[in-house]
């Protein structure tokens, strides 16, 4: 175990401690953990349960974050631990996210260093190190020390986060973090309080402060029958995207049940669609439909002259309409890490 980062004892006499890594902010009694059940409080000092202890360790395509104007057609070595700040009825990623919550007393994974990490990183000709899967916050130790390491050797690094990181925590990684896709699940109070077990200030407080301190952002919302799906609500997502930056990407993907949310139908494609036109109606320039394998909305258009720049199948793209991070036709220069 690894001594945390963030944290404050708040009771000298009892041991409780403040974690403020994240924005639950978990007050943290003796020998009891916080809400991502993997950081606890011993004799009042934090330890991180899970540091180095890496379940998953594979090569993504840099579109699979889904990243789609950072180092296009790139590939990146992905990592992750158990445990998770959220508890989404609706995720994809359970098995590994859920697992301390049913498993409080065992941590797998076979236990890597981040210099292992950035060496493999390095062996398979890997552009960047995604920290991905579950919300990596809460593997925050391991992955700012990693990050540090692969920016000294000229790898990126990327989060695909929920966005609850803490202001503090953000601030410490955002120097070594080069993007971050952010998922904004639903613009209601409602959706975070009932299926995510969280609020949804902070993540639009997250992205903001991301966007601020130079961290390359793309969103996704995966749109959900019956839950996120009214024309208000996404009118009101694209509107707050476009108020930080209308060059911000929105990814507005295709749901299918799973986990706990077994009784939704998968996302009309028209639905999605439709997301897409209100994005674009709202100011953005970068809208893309997801899980609809073949839709024109996965590829990217110059927003000055319409010109296919990025042709995308599946995961596997073609940026032939880009040079030097601008439009080949009208020279228009295009956002993003080319």
């Amino acid at each position: 175990m690894n001594e945390a980062l963030l944290y404050q004892l708040i009771d000298q006499e009892k041991h409780i401690i403040q974690c403020r890594l994240c924005n639950h902010h978990c007050l943290i009694k003796d020998d009891h953990c916080g809400i991502c059940q993997v950081r606890k409080n011993q004799g009042g000092r934090l330890f991180s349960l899970n540091y180095g202890r890496l379940v998953s360790q594979h090569i993504d395509p840099i579109e699979k974050k889904p990243l789609f104007h950072f180092l296009p057609s790139s590939l990146s070595y992905s990592i992750a631990t158990v445990g998770c700040n959220f508890r989404c009825l609706h995720c994809q990623n359970y098995d590994i996210s859920q697992y301390p919550r049913i498993h409080s007393d065992v941590f797998p994974g076979r236990f890597t260093t981040p210099s292992e990490v950035v060496s493999e990183t390095l062996r398979t000709n890997c552009q960047s190190i995604s920290y991905t899967y579950v919300e990596p916050t809460i593997f925050f130790e391991f992955a700012l020390e990693t990050a540090r390491l692969a920016h000294e050797v000229g790898i990126k690094n990327v989060f695909v986060s929920n966005g609850y990181t803490s202001p503090e925590a953000t601030k410490m990684l955002a120097p070594f973090l080069d993007a971050n896709n952010i998922d904004l699940k639903a613009f209601t109070e409602k959706f975070y309080h009932e299926v995510c077990g969280a609020k949804l200030a902070p993540v639009l407080n997250t992205i903001k402060l991301m966007h601020d301190l130079g961290v390359w952002i793309e969103i996704t919302t995966l749109i959900i029958p019956g839950w996120n799906d009214s024309e208000n609500e996404l009118r009101d997502i694209a509107n707050f995207i476009a108020a930080i930056d209308r060059n911000i990407p929105w990814h507005v993907t295709r749901f299918f049940p799973t986990y706990k949310m077994l009784n939704r139908m998968p996302t009309p494609v028209t639905t999605l669609k439709l997301a897409r036109e209100i994005g674009l109606a709202a100011g953005l320039h970068f809208v893309y439909t997801g899980n609809i394998p073949g839709d024109d909305g996965d590829n990217t258009f110059c927003p000055n002259c319409q010109a296919l720049l990025i042709e995308r199948t599946g995961f596997h793209a073609t940026p032939s309409g880009i040079i030097a991070g601008a439009c080949r036709f009208c020279r228009l220069p295009i956002p993003g890490i080319f």
